[in-house]
């Protein structure tokens, strides 16, 4: 077990996990109002700071469901820091010239940077799955959603009306594919198990 201690801030975590209408609230009247003064501050209006915050609280979601994210540091400075370094690579991917991310040393603290790079790796690795995932077929991707959904193979071939052996087979054959593809990525052997 890590020596850091979680901080009360999890609230926010758990909240945004359990899609908690009450905590999603107050996240966008505490800590949204500055998100969104760093961006319109920042060559961006409101359109853009809505889009990053949205993109950073479905991160924030995924990776508190997939029970990886234990906040060691203040939401607060978290999430700004993630919101501004998505704003910031935002940038640099549309400008010509390099945009270079000064972090602030006053906001900043280990934690919050290390959880920072957890996420993005999080993000990353979701990202390589999801484009691999739509390269699959039809059937692979409707065979492997439901497993995800629903644990009992059964009743997986039950819904798809085909057999277990069937269901078994083909999700091997379609979770190998997925594998292969993931692992053939360019940026694969640069994720794994950091």
């Amino acid at each position: 077990m890590s020596k850091t201690k979680v901080h009360a801030d999890q609230k926010y975590i758990d909240g945004l996990a359990a899609n908690d209408s009450l905590v999603i609230q107050s996240i966008y009247k505490k800590y949204v109002p500055k998100v969104i003064m760093f961006i319109m501050n920042n060559s961006g209006d409101r359109d853009h700071a809505q889009d990053i915050v949205q993109e950073v609280l479905i991160l924030l979601f995924n990776q508190a469901k997939a029970n990886s994210l234990q906040l060691t540091c203040p939401f607060d400075a978290y999430f700004f820091l993630l919101c501004k370094r998505k704003w910031l690579n935002e940038l640099k991917k549309t400008s010509n010239k390099g945009v270079t991310i000064i972090e602030d040393a006053v906001s900043m603290n280990e934690s919050a940077l290390e959880l920072i790079g957890q996420t993005e790796e999080f993000d990353e690795k979701q990202q390589l799955f999801d484009t691999m995932f739509q390269r699959l077929g039809d059937k692979c991707k409707e065979l492997l959603r439901l497993s995800f959904e629903i644990k009992s193979m059964e009743e997986v071939a039950e819904k798809l009306n085909v057999t277990y052996g069937y269901v078994r087979k083909k999700k091997s054959l379609c979770v190998g594919q997925l594998t292969q593809w993931i692992q053939e990525a360019k940026n694969f052997n640069s994720l794994k198990n950091d």
